[in-house]
C-alpha cells in the first residue's frame, strides 16, 4: 500500500493547509433488466487508494500546523448475507487496516462526518461540475455547515477542481506503473500474436477478436482496455471501427487495435497484417512508410524535447512519402513544407501520433505547460508514457493512385519517456514485414 499513501501525502501537501478534499469512485451502472455493466472503479480514486469496491469515497484532510494530515475512507459496511451474493467486501475496519487510511467509516455516515469536517474549512477540493449528483450532495454538506454560523461555525470560502491536481501527478509513472504497463503490454502483445498465428482467408473479423479476448484473459488481464477494432480491407479505413463482423478476405490487410488492463493499468497495441500471410507491392509499400514514420517518431522521444515533437516527426516522413507515391500532386504541393503548411496530408492521416497512456488509454494530463506563457507544448519527462501510432489511410477518389484504394494501416506502441529516450513497452508484438510474414507462415 506505500504507492497509494505516498501519493495521498503528495497530493495533501499541494492543497492549502486545513483544506479537505472529497473523492468519489465510480457508480455501478445498470445495463438493462437486473444486470449491470462489469464494474470499473474510477481511476482518480483507485490512483489515491488502491481499493476498487463501488459505493466508496475518499476524504483527505491537508496537515495545518502541528496536525498532520489525515486520509479517510467511507465504503460499504460489511455484510454477510450481501456477501452470499455479490461476494467479499471490507466493510471500514478491515479497509483502514488493508489500505493505511487514518480513518474509515460506512457509507451511510458520509453526509453526516461531512458536516463536520467541513467546519471552519478554508478550501474543499472536489471534482467540480463533473457530476450534477456530487454538486447537489456537496451542496447540502455546505448548508449543513452555514446552518450552524450562529456558532461560530465557517463554511469553506471557496471550492476547487481538484483533478487537475492528480491529473499531473498522474503523468509520471513511478516503477510500480511501469511494470504494471509492462504486464499489460506484454500480454497484449501476445494476443496480437496469437491473432497473427490464426487469421484466414474466410474468416470473420470477430473470431479474430475471440483469439485476441482469449489470449488476454489467459495471461491474467481482468478487461480489454477498450473495444477491440478489428477492421480488414476497406473497414481499416474507418478510424473507430467496431462492428467487426465482415468477413476476410484474400489479398486484405486486416489492422487490429487491442489492448487490455492489468492490474487497472492499459495497453494500447495497433498491429496490420496480411490476411494471406504475404503483402502485397502496394501495401508493403504504405506500410513500410508507416513504420519508417513511426520510427522518426520514436528517436524524437528524448527527455526535454516537446511533447509535439514526435507527432511532428512522423508527420515529416508521412508527407514526404505521400509525395513520392503521388498521393499528393508536387505540382500542388513542390515541398513537405507546403504539404504541412496547407494540412494537405488530413484526407490520408487525420489524427495525432499518440496520447498519454496509464490508468486509462487516453489517460489524463495536460499536452500543454499550462504554467507557460502561450501554452505551449510541454517538455517530456522521464517517467512519462504515451503511445506512438502513426497510420496511412487511403480511399477511393480523384487522382488518387488505384493500386492503394482501401489500404488502411497503423503501427502504434507503448513507450515510456527514459532518461536515454523511449523504452518500449510492447516489444512482443511483432511489426516488420519479414517478422509478420515469417510469423502467419507459421499457422
Amino acid at each position: 500500500m506505500n504507492p497509494f499513501a505516498a501519493r495521498r501525502a503528495r497530493l495533501a501537501a499541494s492543497m492549502e493547509p486545513g483544506a479537505v478534499a472529497v473523492l468519489a469512485t465510480a457508480p455501478e451502472v445498470a445495463r438493462n433488466g437486473d444486470s449491470d455493466y462489469p464494474y470499473r472503479h474510477d481511476s482518480h480514486f483507485y490512483y489515491l487508494t488502491g481499493f476498487t469496491e463501488p459505493e466508496s469515497v475518499l476524504v483527505l484532510v491537508a496537515g495545518q500546523g502541528e496536525a498532520p494530515a489525515r486520509s479517510i475512507l467511507f465504503c460499504r459496511e460489511k455484510n454477510a448475507e450481501r456477501e452470499i451474493w455479490d461476494g467479499f467486501r471490507h466493510g471500514p475496519a478491515a479497509a483502514l487496516d488493508a489500505f493505511g487510511f487514518d480513518a474509515a467509516f460506512p457509507i451511510g455516515e458520509l453526509d453526516a462526518q461531512m458536516a463536520r469536517l467541513l467546519a471552519d474549512v478554508p478550501v474543499l477540493y472536489y471534482a467540480v461540475a463533473r457530476n450534477a449528483a456530487l454538486d447537489a450532495q456537496v451542496a447540502r454538506w455546505l448548508q449543513a455547515v452555514r446552518a450552524r454560523a450562529r456558532s461560530g461555525i465557517a463554511a469553506p470560502g471557496r471550492t476547487q477542481h481538484l483533478l487537475a491536481l492528480v491529473d499531473e501527478m498522474r503523468l509520471l509513472k513511478d516503477e510500480t506503473e511501469q511494470g504494471l504497463m509492462l504486464r499489460a503490454a506484454t500480454i497484449a502483445g501476445a494476443g496480437h500474436v496469437r491473432a497473427m498465428q490464426a487469421v484466414r482467408p474466410g474468416m470473420f473479423e470477430y473470431e479474430l477478436e475471440a483469439e485476441l479476448l482469449y489470449a488476454f484473459r489467459k495471461g491474467g488481464a481482468q478487461f480489454p482496455a477498450y473495444t477491440p477494432i478489428v477492421a480488414s480491407g476497406a473497414n481499416a479505413c474507418v478510424l473507430h471501427y467496431s462492428a467487426n463482423n465482415a468477413r476476410m478476405r484474400d489479398g486484405d490487410l486486416v489492422l487490429i487495435d487491442a489492448g487490455c488492463e492489468f492490474d487497472s493499468y492499459a495497453s494500447d497495441i495497433t498491429r496490420t497484417f496480411p490476411v494471406n500471410g504475404r503483402f502485397s507491392d502496394a501495401q508493403k509499400t504504405l506500410y513500410e512508410l508507416v513504420l519508417v514514420a513511426q520510427a522518426a517518431a520514436l528517436r524524437a522521444i528524448v527527455p526535454g524535447r516537446p511533447y509535439s515533437d514526435v507527432h511532428e516527426a512522423a508527420l515529416a516522413v508521412l508527407a514526404e512519402g505521400m509525395l513520392d507515391l503521388k498521393l499528393l500532386d508536387r505540382a500542388s504541393y513542390g515541398s513537405v513544407d507546403d504539404v504541412l503548411a496547407e494540412r494537405a496530408y488530413t484526407p490520408f492521416y487525420m489524427h495525432g501520433t499518440g496520447h498519454w497512456l496509464g490508468l486509462d488509454v487516453h489517460d489524463s494530463g495536460s499536452y500543454r505547460d499550462l504554467d507557460a506563457a502561450g501554452k505551449p507544448s510541454r517538455a517530456l519527462v522521464p517517467g512519462m508514457a504515451l503511445t506512438v501510432e502513426p497510420g496511412i489511410y487511403v480511399r477511393p477518389g480523384p487522382g488518387v493512385p488505384e493500386r492503394f484504394w482501401n489500404i488502411g494501416i497503423r503501427i502504434e506502441d507503448d513507450v515510456i519517456v527514459g532518461e536515454a529516450g523511449a523504452r518500449v513497452l510492447s516489444g512482443a508484438a511483432p511489426k516488420t514485414v519479414p517478422e509478420i510474414e515469417a510469423l502467419v507462415a507459421q499457422r
